[in-house]
């Protein structure tokens, strides 16, 4: 697998990455970007899927596609494949070994079973490519460049539920702990357990009513629940809380 160009020049039947720029334009280092954008290198298994990728990318402007020769400053590696194979896992690998961006992967076809394997290939976020529009890309990218995660959720209940069992398998007799909430987001939910409203928890914690409201949304939305009484069953079932 090669990293194909954002323009496309293909000779016995190969390509390469090279990346596009006005006719009579200076070198690639004498780009001044705006501040902000995350730098971004596309890989991809084959011209079509790494065209359609680049092409919602490119029309954005919080992201600056890189050339090949200038992935070493990639903040967010993006892979477009249609499933994860050995050579797909292969290359994740090498990525996790070779560079210092953060991994995101957007696949065709993904079963609940690699979610092992492209956690050790250090994979911090997965997007099905039937969900990946432009809006939807660009927002993996810039949760990966936070050092945040993205995943669909399906995925996060599946994965949640390996984190649960291994948490009390093999965390709790030691007395150690593994949490996929923040910290804060853990507080809000005890809290909601113990009867307290939107407002109470905002008092409690020091946070206005809206980012009270904003946070449990999110935990909702992020692990696919119907509301907060969902989430606290679900947190508590799985020993997040």
């Amino acid at each position: 697998m090669t990293m194909i160009e954002t323009t496309t020049h293909e000779a016995a039947g190969a390509t390469r990455s090279v990346q596009a720029r006005p006719r009579g334009s200076a070198e690639p280092a004498a780009v001044r970007v705006k501040p902000g954008r995350v730098a971004v290198a596309v890989y991809a298994e084959d011209i079509i899927l790494h065209t359609g990728v680049v092409q919602q990318l490119r029309q954005r402007p919080e992201v600056e596609l890189l050339a090949e020769g200038d992935v070493a400053r990639a903040q967010v590696s993006l892979m477009v494949v249609d499933g994860l194979n050995d050579a797909v896992t292969d290359r994740l690998r090498r990525l996790r070994l070779n560079t210092q961006s953060r991994t995101g992967l957007v696949v065709g076809h993904f079963e609940a079973g690699g979610l092992q394997t492209i956690i050790e290939c250090g994979v911090g976020a997965v997007l099905r490519r039937s969900d990946a529009d432009q809006d939807r890309l660009v927002h993996l990218i810039t949760a990966l460049a936070n050092g945040e995660g993205v995943m669909p959720g399906d995925l996060l209940g599946k994965l949640l539920d390996r984190v649960g069992s291994l948490q009390r398998t093999m965390l709790d007799p030691r007395g150690l702990t593994l949490s996929t909430l923040t910290a804060r987001e853990a507080e809000m939910l005890r809290l909601v357990a113990d009867g307290l409203d939107t407002s109470e928890i905002a008092a409690q914690t020091s946070y206005s009513e809206r980012t009270v409201k904003n946070v449990l949304h999110e935990i909702t939305t992020r692990l696919g629940l119907r509301n907060r009484a969902h989430a606290v069953g679900y947190a508590m079932r799985h020993g997040l809380i």
